[in-house]
């Protein structure tokens, strides 16, 4: 069963007279960004590969996750787009052998695009939280309200 990750960035700087793709985290973001990594790790949760934004605070939460995917990681301009329907596009393009595969992206679109994948989502999606979502079938195959919650975490949980 596919397995999908789908992570929020850790806290960025605010980035007035920063462009919006070139806003870095903050102190609070590193250290949530480190900590999610470990909690991953401590869940045995270790993806395949890796689909990420090109933004500098999303390429810096992917570096502090220290997470090391033998597949590799595509920096996705889609994924910057901040769009819930390109995120399921990208991801109905996943080989099959792609087993655990983690995405880091932008609100809204993450939260909405777990919403969309297993018919409900948190309230919230705060900085640095993960959506553990099981996928039955392929990658290709894959459809709003297929998908089930299998776990949420957020920084202070």
């Amino acid at each position: 069963m596919p397995t999908l990750i789908v992570l929020r960035h850790a806290k960025a700087v605010a980035g007035f007279g920063t462009a919006d793709i070139d806003r870095a985290l903050d102190g609070r973001g590193r250290r949530d960004a480190a900590a999610a990594g470990e909690w991953l790790r401590a869940q045995g949760l270790a993806p395949a590969r890796v689909l990420c934004s090109p933004a500098v605070r999303t390429r810096e939460t992917l570096d502090l996750l220290a997470v090391r995917p033998p597949a590799g990681t595509a920096f996705e301009p889609k994924i910057y787009d901040n769009d819930p329907d390109l995120l399921l596009s990208l991801v109905a393009e996943l080989p099959d052998d792609a087993g655990t595969v983690l995405l880091v992206g932008h609100n809204p679109a993450v939260h909405q695009f777990v919403h969309d994948l297993t018919g409900r989502a948190p309230d919230r999606f705060p900085t640095c939280a993960l959506a553990v979502v099981g996928l039955p079938g392929a990658w290709a195959d894959v459809r709003p309200g297929l998908g089930t919650l299998v776990t949420f975490r957020t920084p202070k949980d």
